[in-house]
C-alpha cells in the first residue's frame, strides 16, 4: 500500500457543503498542483503502466473531445509550473513527458493530478465516453464506461430522481469558460488512493471517523469544452490523517 498524504485541504473546502453544494470557480482553476504532486504522479504513472485497462478508457467517438481536452490542458500548464516546449513537457517534479495526441487520456494521466472523465450528450443524458481514473473512491471505471449519468450514480443512495435531474441540468447548463466545483468527504481505514470497488460489493459508508484513520476529500469540477462541447468532470483527490480533517467534517 502506498501512503501519500496531504497536510490539509484547500481553504475553500473547509467551508464547502459536500452535497449537493456547487459553486463557480475560476476559468483555469479546475487544474491545480499541490504538495502531493510528485508522489501522486508516481502512483498514477505506475497504474497507467501496469494496470492500464483499469484506469484508462476511451470510446470510439471520443477522440475529438479527448484531444481538445489535452490541448486545453497544455495551454494551462505553464501557469502551473510546467515548461512546455513544443510536444515536450517538463513537469514540476522534473519528469519529461512527450505529448501523444494518439493516446490523449493516458498522456493527460501522466501530466496532471486530476482524474478526468469526458461526457457527451446522447439523447436526454450525458454519457461517459472517455476517462483516465487512477484514484477511484470505491467505484470501477469498467462498470461506468458508456453509461449515462443516472446509471453511473445509481448505487449512490442520495442520488434520487430529483438530484439526478439537477445534475443533468447542471451538465446541460455549464458554460464555456465558467467551470463549476463541489467537494465530497469520505472516511477510509487506509490511505491508498486507488480504491476500486464493484457496485455489487459497496463500501460501508461512514459519516464520521468512527475508527477510520484517514479523511478523503475530492475537489470535483465540471467544465465545457468550446469546440466539441463535451463536458469534463475532474477529480482532485486529497487524503489526510483523520486528526488533520477539517473541523466539523
Amino acid at each position: 500500500m502506498t501512503i501519500i498524504l496531504h497536510n490539509t485541504v484547500p481553504d475553500e473546502m473547509h467551508l464547502a457543503n459536500p452535497l449537493p453544494g456547487i459553486a463557480p470557480c475560476g476559468a483555469a482553476d479546475w487544474l491545480r498542483v499541490d504538495e502531493a504532486y510528485a508522489a501522486q504522479m508516481t502512483r498514477r504513472i505506475s497504474l497507467i503502466d501496469h494496470h492500464r485497462k483499469a484506469v484508462v478508457w476511451m470510446g470510439e467517438t471520443a477522440m475529438p473531445a479527448a484531444v481538445e481536452l489535452l490541448e486545453t490542458v497544455l495551454d494551462l500548464l505553464p501557469d502551473l509550473g510546467f515548461v512546455v516546449d513544443g510536444d515536450d513537457v517538463t513537469c514540476p517534479d522534473g519528469r519529461l513527458v512527450h505529448v501523444s495526441r494518439a493516446d490523449p487520456m493516458a498522456c493527460l494521466g501522466r501530466l496532471v493530478q486530476e482524474d478526468l472523465c469526458i461526457h457527451e450528450k446522447r439523447g436526454e443524458e450525458h454519457v461517459l465516453v472517455a476517462a483516465v481514473l487512477c484514484f477511484p473512491a470505491s467505484w470501477l471505471l469498467s462498470e461506468k464506461v458508456g453509461r449515462p449519468l443516472s446509471a453511473i450514480h445509481a448505487p449512490v443512495a442520495e442520488y434520487d430522481s430529483k438530484l439526478a435531474a439537477r445534475v443533468q441540468r447542471m451538465f446541460d447548463g455549464v458554460q464555456i469558460g465558467r467551470p463549476l466545483w463541489r467537494m465530497n468527504q469520505l472516511w477510509y481505514a487506509d490511505p491508498e488512493l486507488h480504491q476500486p470497488r464493484s457496485e455489487t460489493s459497496p463500501r460501508a459508508i461512514a459519516d464520521g471517523p468512527n475508527g477510520a484513520e484517514f479523511y478523503r476529500s475530492e475537489r470535483q469540477c465540471i467544465l465545457r469544452l468550446p469546440k466539441t462541447r463535451a463536458v469534463v468532470f475532474t477529480i482532485h483527490t486529497y487524503v489526510l490523517d483523520a486528526d488533520a480533517a477539517p473541523v466539523g467534517a
